[in-house]
């Protein structure tokens, strides 16, 4: 059996990994230290493809005891959107007990210093990416991607993105040093002398509440920044998808103890069906920071009401695509099919409304027409979901009922210019697979508006006819900053109508992706280099990851002596 690392050992494992991640965050260059192809795995203690699905069959309809204090209850309930009952039962926590226990163990751990935090933390994700496969089936039969989403969002990018706040949680605590020698001369008189040192301090229990879509990549931001930065964290995952984190909280606690620390620094919280506890934890005096992603009407609500705690929120925003011209016309129909059809639109980065001229476009195929521009997009769509197999490993299935309900709404908004059809999973016949629904509506009609100024999440767009290129990026900022968005995007060969889309996204801060038209696509970002999100319009709150979105999760207390 293998020795238990110390805090030394780990630094020595894992420092040259935290150094490229702080070098990725500072020249914003591709870098990543999780292989995204499946046959990476296998070596190095890591579970290949049959191991990993072993990993995941033997989980179910087992009880998953995490050993925390305040065990009142067994919970389960979760069924995979491709119809499989998960039957894995999880710990409920008395509160009263359980809170009070994950405090007695912070002071050893902000005692530890922001280095030993960044290390341990490594390792967490470390033992996370040596079980990728098996995360990657728990991420697929809770959020209803496909295979590989489940497999590279739910794996390398989640744990990325983990590593990524690890890195600015770092960088934002060692920004002041630890120890100063202050001398102030006073003329004639002996210069005042003092010793200074400063502490990063915590700032107390972090909630993290997870989504259902993206329980792994939503939720290790907050998870590790909160982590790293010397506080103790309790995971309050989505009832449908509580495995992935139950999972990620077991192991943290398993590397927490054996790093000398008191596992319940991490803990979950599982509740029953329809028990609802995110608002009773929220607003408990105990919990000092929430992280939180999900619907737009519950982050304002926390916002609003969980006054006791600094509050990171994404929320829900209408993202836009401005389509003016292209040089590159059948390159920018597949990326734009591609991005309505990755995981059926149920992605917070999917765009929602295009928004085309009425009297056409200029494209590299001659001009354009509204029409023509919609059908070739429709077309696009129908190519690449033609076939069944295809279409099911980008698709996935639908994440729940309200969301097939969106989509058959829809159809009734306007001009069906792409109908939805049903798709057959043969290895999941119960799994409820639709293809996207693209809808016509007219920018100048007061009673379309209303559907396209509203979120539609899910596999919905609205192909929004507008008077000219110059309506389009006013309504683009109307929408920004009315609704928010997650993710901006345009076509366009014109260099002033660039300028005026860059400049309204600068102004309302939305991240903006210009004439995607290969292998990258709008509602996709890379962790170290995109920024997810900004902070700056009604969208979200924060941004994944940059310094604001560690630097208050601590604050730094100063002790001062005579020298």
């Amino acid at each position: 059996m293998a020795a238990e690392p110390t805090a030394h050992e780990l630094i020595a494992r894992h420092r040259p990994t935290l150094d490229q991640a702080l070098e990725a965050i500072r020249t914003r260059a591709y870098w990543s230290p999780h292989p995204e192809h499946p046959k990476a795995y296998g070596e190095h203690g890591s579970l290949d493809a049959a191991a990993g699905k072993a990993a995941f069959d033997a989980l179910l309809g087992t009880r998953l005891d995490l050993g925390q204090p305040g065990t009142d209850d067994w919970v389960a309930g979760e069924v995979s959107p491709y119809g499989i009952e998960l039957g894995v039962t999880y710990p409920h926590a008395d509160l009263d007990v359980l809170l009070p226990a994950m405090r007695a163990g912070q002071r050893a751990w902000r005692d530890a210093g922001a280095e030993t935090r960044a290390v341990v933390s490594i390792e967490i994700l470390k033992r996370i990416s040596d079980r990728t496969h098996e995360f990657a089936h728990a991420v697929m039969h809770t959020s209803g991607q496909a295979f590989m989403m489940a497999f590279q969002a739910g794996g390398p990018h989640a744990q990325d993105r983990g590593l990524e706040a690890v890195a600015y949680a770092y960088a934002e605590q060692v920004r002041t040093p630890a120890v100063a020698e202050w001398t102030k001369p006073q003329g004639k008189r002996d210069p005042l002398v003092m010793n200074k040192e400063f502490t990063p301090v915590p700032r107390g229990t972090a909630l993290v509440i997870g989504c259902n879509t993206f329980p792994t990549w939503n939720g290790y931001p907050g998870l590790f920044a909160s982590l790293a930065t010397g506080n103790a964290v309790l995971v309050k995952p989505h009832p449908r998808a509580v495995l992935p984190l139950a999972l990620t909280v077991q192991i943290a606690r398993g590397v927490l103890t054996e790093a000398g620390f008191d596992p319940n620094l991490v803990a979950l919280a599982a509740e029953r069906p329809g028990e609802g506890i995110a608002k009773t934890l929220a607003i408990r005096p105990e919990i000092r920071i929430i992280d939180y992603t999900g619907s737009t009407g519950f982050g304002d609500w926390l916002e609003a009401n969980a006054r006791q705690a600094q509050v990171y929120t994404e929320k829900a925003g209408v993202n836009t695509v401005v389509v003016e011209s292209t040089d590159d016309y059948k390159g920018m129909l597949s990326n734009l099919a591609f991005s309505l059809s990755l995981y059926s639109g149920q992605m917070c980065t999917t765009p929602q409304n295009l928004l085309i001229p009425r009297d056409g476009i200029t494209t590299d195929q001659g001009p354009k027409s509204y029409d023509e521009v919609v059908a070739d997009l429709a077309r696009s769509v129908d190519g690449l979901l033609g076939d069944d197999a295809r279409a099911n490993g980008l698709l996935g299935a639908l994440v729940n009922p309200d969301v097939k309900a969106r989509l058959e709404a829809a159809a009734s908004l306007g001009e069906v210019a792409l109908a939805s059809r049903e798709i057959a999973n043969p290895d999941f016949p119960d799994a409820v697979v639709r293809t996207p629904v693209i809808v016509k509506l007219d920018g100048a009609k007061p009673d379309d508006e209303a559907s396209y100024m509203s979120e539609c999440f899910g596999p919905v767009s609205f192909a929004v006819a507008v008077d000219s290129a110059s309506d389009a990026v006013e309504l683009l900022r109307r929408t920004v900053r009315e609704k928010g968005a997650m993710t901006v995007g345009a076509y366009t060969t014109d260099a002033e109508v660039e300028k005026a889309v860059e400049e309204v996204c600068l102004e309302e801060a939305a991240q903006l992706s210009l004439n995607l038209t290969g292998g990258v696509f709008v509602n996709q970002t890379a962790a170290f280099s995109d920024f997810h999100g900004s902070g700056g319009n009604p969208a979200a709150n924060a941004a994944l990851c940059d310094g604001a979105f560690v630097a208050n999760r601590f604050r730094v207390v100063e002790v001062r002596r005579d020298a």
